[in-house]
């Protein structure tokens, strides 16, 4: 399963906080993020993802997140 998401993340050292909670999460997935995209796109390959735990996380953090369609 995969899910993209729009965030406000803007640095490379911010992805890597935000991957390492995230993979406290979700230990077997794949997490990336595309900051050349104006959206500032975070990507997720999982066996199974919960996109409320995911925007609970980056939100905790002081970033926002939404599910892209």
């Amino acid at each position: 399963m995969i899910e993209v998401f729009k965030t406000n993340v803007q640095e490379e050292s911010q992805c890597k906080i935000i991957i390492e909670k995230l993979l406290e999460h979700f230990p077997n997935s794949s997490i990336s993020f595309d900051l050349e995209d104006c959206d500032k796109i975070l990507r997720i390959h999982s066996p199974s993802i919960s996109n409320t735990k995911i925007i609970d996380v980056l939100n905790f953090h002081g970033y926002s997140c939404e599910v892209l369609p």
